[in-house]
């Protein structure tokens, strides 16, 4: 075997410049587009609600505080209350237009033959295990030569592995593989010498290189697994649609194991299909991409998308990590439409198996995700787009909100006589005079927050035969009720550490202690009791610091559940990478009931080839 295997096609460039924030930007190439008169409906009814409840909530605050006047103190708080609320008020009604959409009848498209696409499916990868990425490959392409098709097909795994070890592995399972792929089934593989600009060059130097040779690209995670029903979809979704330059699948999540990563699963399929529609729906042309299992039109990627570098304060060029984001502003601001097809089924991923792996991730994506505000103010781009962008930053940015109205609440405590603040300071004449924290209204306007939290949940539950999910699949109603019940409460138990360590995140990027961008532990990690700890501690703090203002009298005992959570938040950490036999009963899903063929295939042909690379055995060709 060469050290450096080589197996490409014969290249065909394609030009992909860097594009100018600074410059207006429409491409040619794009044809005409049919508007969909609705969306701006759906935009109203998405925002709309969500403003007057905001709206409602802060003229009732004012009323309460407006007692005696209100004072800066004061009015910080009242903008950080509202600020939050605005959000989950958002996400409700976004829940809640998946639900009208999802019961509504789609009109009966004419069937149109697609023309034929030559499509890349693309699979870059860093330091993975092989045989899994070689495995599903093989899976798909597989799947796509059973269904048929006019549409043409090749996989390409583009490495920037820099293990060696594992690179001669990964070279070892493409040789191998290839040796057993049935006739006419394409599988190329390079490995770049050095990985300039990360994910982002790898798929650069593959549009620049060999783009020009292929209409369509398929870029794919390196644990992604998609049926060639979904990947057939999504290509004539593309090819009936000129206008069309990037359409992104909803993917689910599969084959999780762990406490932590069945928790996720379950949220994401249960309650994120009604949220998924809903959002496709006030998207409309303007959607968003995610990075992966999504299709994109080789041709108008490489003119509209090619990312420059960012000037940081000190000058220096910094790369654009989350570019998925960027990318799909840059198409839709060239006049490519960008859309959401989440009715297409099939279209799978893989999640962090621990809490601590998936803070490391979510690390990496705030800073990505931070790095987007110094884009609000690029030429060109569409509302909606500087939305995604600005949306995706405050996805975090709440954390340290949320942290801080917390802590604001915490030391307000139960009046003034009681206040943790008044405590400290009985002298000091600028102690706002804050209302009585036992008040009736005070204790209605938490549970007006807590339901809000938790209406996404219960209507997302209610959605699922709205979407054609019927409850015994998931193992009969009552076990779906016994499922519900405990993502719940995990989901309590876990969303103050999670709020507590993105605060962290949002600071180590602000402080520039995040450094770089280093691949995600797919396999998730073992932790000590030492790296727990150290993980967790100010959580840990915070809970007991909580926990001691409750029982003294001072702090609110609505804020029992936090102070639970934040102090326990080491053995819930240890707790969320247990493989119990009791999480996956009792956080039942459809996949456990009756996995999917590709599923199942994909794990025989992942093991067929760890035992072959390995030595322990050989290659099945394929029929």
């Amino acid at each position: 075997m060469s050290p450096d295997l080589h197996i490409m096609p014969p290249q065909a460039p394609l030009p992909m410049p860097a594009q100018d924030f600074r410059a207006e930007f429409h491409d040619a190439q794009v044809l005409a587009q049919t508007n969909d008169r609705s969306v701006g409906l759906w935009r109203t009814l998405a925002f709309s609600p969500a403003m007057a409840a905001t709206l409602a909530l802060l003229w009732f605050l004012v009323d309460w505080f407006d007692a005696e006047g209100i004072n800066l103190v004061e009015a910080v708080l009242l903008t950080l209350i509202s600020f939050n609320f605005f959000w989950i008020a958002f996400t409700v009604s976004t829940v809640l237009l998946g639900m009208v959409s999802l019961s509504r009848q789609n009109r009966p498209q004419r069937a149109v033959r697609p023309q034929p696409l030559r499509v890349a499916l693309l699979m870059p990868v860093y330091n993975e295990v092989p045989w899994n990425v070689l495995g599903n490959a093989r899976t798909m392409l597989e799947d796509l030569r059973a269904r048929g098709g006019q549409h043409h097909y090749a996989m390409f795994i583009l490495s920037d592995t820099r293990d060696p070890d594992i690179a001669a592995q990964e070279q070892a399972s493409v040789e191998a593989l290839r040796t057993t792929l049935a006739p006419g089934l394409e599988l190329y593989y390079r490995r770049r010498a050095k990985n300039t600009d990360r994910k982002v060059g790898n798929i650069t130097d593959w549009v620049s290189r060999w783009g020009g040779g292929w209409d369509a690209m398929l870029v794919l995670d390196a644990d992604s697994l998609m049926t060639g029903r979904a990947i057939a979809r999504l290509t004539d979704a593309l090819a009936r649609d000129p206008g069309a330059g990037l359409i992104q699948s909803y993917p689910q999540l599969i084959g999780a194991q762990s406490v932590f990563a069945r928790m996720q699963q379950f949220a994401n399929g249960v309650y994120g299909i009604a949220f998924a529609e809903g959002l496709a729906r006030w998207c409309g042309q303007e959607g968003n991409y995610w990075g992966h299992n999504a299709i994109i039109r080789t041709k108008a990627f490489a003119a509209c998308a090619g990312l420059p570098k960012l000037r940081t304060v000190n000058g220096r060029e910094q790369l654009i990590m989350s570019h998925d984001f960027v990318e799909a502003g840059l198409l839709r601001r060239a006049g490519w439409g960008v859309r959401f097809l989440p009715r297409i089924r099939g279209s799978y991923e893989e999640t962090p198996p621990t809490l601590i792996d998936h803070v490391l991730r979510d690390r990496r994506w705030c800073q990505g995700n931070l790095q987007h505000l110094r884009l609000l103010g690029s030429t060109g781009f569409r509302a909606i787009s500087r939305f995604h962008l600005f949306h995706g930053a405050v996805g975090y940015l709440m954390s340290p909100l949320w942290f801080a109205l917390l802590l604001m609440w915490a030391l307000i405590g139960q009046g003034k006589e009681a206040s943790v603040l008044h405590y400290f300071s009985p002298d000091n004449p600028m102690f706002p005079q804050w209302p009585e924290m036992t008040e009736t209204r005070h204790v209605l306007i938490i549970l007006v927050m807590y339901a809000m939290l938790l209406a996404p949940k219960i209507l997302g539950a209610l959605a699922l035969p709205l979407g054609g999910v019927r409850y015994s699949e998931f193992g009969g109603t009552g076990r779906f009720l016994a499922s519900f019940l405990f993502e719940v409460i995990l989901s309590i138990l876990y969303a103050p550490i999670l709020m507590v360590q993105q605060m962290i995140a949002v600071l180590r990027t602000i402080f520039g202690v995040q450094k770089g961008w280093s691949p995600q532990a797919r396999e998730g990690g073992r932790y000590g009791l030492r790296t727990l700890i150290l993980c967790h501690a100010l959580e840990t703090v915070s809970g007991l610091a909580l926990s001691a203002g409750i029982l003294s009298g001072l702090v609110s005992v609505w804020l029992a559940p936090i102070a639970i959570s934040l102090t326990f938040a080491v053995p819930l950490s240890a707790l969320s990478g247990v493989s119990a036999a009791g999480a996956r009963r009792l956080l039942r899903m459809p996949e456990d009931v009756k996995e999917p063929a590709i599923s199942r295939a994909a794990r025989a042909h992942r093991n067929e080839l760890k035992r072959l690379i390995e030595g322990k055995g050989t290659l099945t060709p394929a029929e």
